[in-house]
C-alpha cells in the first residue's frame, strides 16, 4: 500500500548554493519532492509546461522576471500552482508588492524549516500565508497628515476586512472568512476605500496601519 502523493515543487533562486541548499532541505521532508529548479523566472516556467507542480517556491529579487512577475505571469494562467515568496529584506513593501502580485505565500529567508514547510502544505490546499507586516517600520515609513485621516469611523466588520487584505486575500477569499457574499465585500471595500481617500488596496492598507486602525 503506497502513502499520500507527495506535493511536488519547483524552485527558483538565482544563487546556486540557496537552489542547493533547498533542495537538500526540503528533500528531507518525504511530504514534499522537488522537481523543477531554474535560476530565473523566464527558465523556471520553461521547466513547468513539461512536469506537473503543486507549488513553487520562489526568490524575489532575480535578474529578469523577478518573484513579483512570476507570480503575475502564473495568476493569468488557468490551474496555476500558488508560489511561495522568500526573500532576506524585513521590507513592508515587499509583503504588500507580494499580496498585490498574487502570491499565495511570503516568508522571510530566516524562517524555519518546519515554517517553511508548513507554509507550502498551507498554499498547496488554496489558504495564504503572508508573514507578518511590521507595523512598527510600517508607521516610520509612511506618515499622513491631518487632512488625510479618515473621513469617518471603522465598524469591527471593516476593520476585520482591513486585516484581511493586509493579509493578500482576495474579495472572494475575504468573504469565505466572515461568512458574507463577495458582493457584499466589494460594498464594504468602496466604503473602506472612501473613508480612506484611497481606490488602492496596497495604499488602504498602508493607510490603515500607520493610523492605527489595524
Amino acid at each position: 500500500m503506497t502513502g499520500p502523493r507527495r506535493l511536488r515543487i519547483a524552485l527558483a533562486d538565482d544563487q546556486a548554493l540557496v537552489l542547493c541548499g533547498l533542495k537538500a532541505l526540503l528533500g528531507g521532508f518525504e511530504q514534499l519532492e522537488v522537481v523543477a529548479e531554474a535560476d530565473g523566472g523566464e527558465a523556471l516556467l520553461h521547466l513547468m509546461t513539461k512536469t506537473t507542480v503543486d507549488v513553487v517556491l520562489s526568490d524575489i529579487r532575480m535578474p529578469g522576471l523577478d518573484g513579483f512577475g512570476l507570480c503575475e505571469r502564473l495568476r493569468r494562467i488557468p490551474g496555476a500552482p500558488p508560489v511561495v515568496l522568500l526573500t532576506t529584506f524585513n521590507d513592508p513593501d515587499m509583503a504588500l508588492r507580494a499580496a498585490e502580485a498574487g502570491a499565495g505565500g511570503f516568508l522571510l529567508k530566516d524562517a524555519s524549516p518546519l515554517e517553511l514547510v508548513a507554509a507550502i502544505e498551507e498554499v498547496a490546499r488554496g489558504r495564504k500565508v503572508i508573514a507578518p507586516i511590521s507595523t512598527d517600520l510600517l508607521r516610520t515609513r509612511y506618515a499622513y497628515h491631518d487632512d488625510e485621516a479618515p473621513t469617518g469611523c471603522f465598524n469591527k466588520r471593516e476593520v476585520d476586512i482591513l486585516r484581511l487584505l493586509a493579509g493578500g486575500y482576495t474579495n472572494r477569499e475575504i468573504g469565505q472568512a466572515i461568512h458574507i457574499a463577495e458582493g457584499t465585500v466589494k460594498n464594504y471595500l468602496i466604503d473602506i476605500f472612501d473613508k480612506l481617500g484611497t481606490r488602492d488596496r496596497t495604499r488602504a492598507v498602508l493607510k490603515a496601519i500607520t493610523l492605527k486602525i489595524i
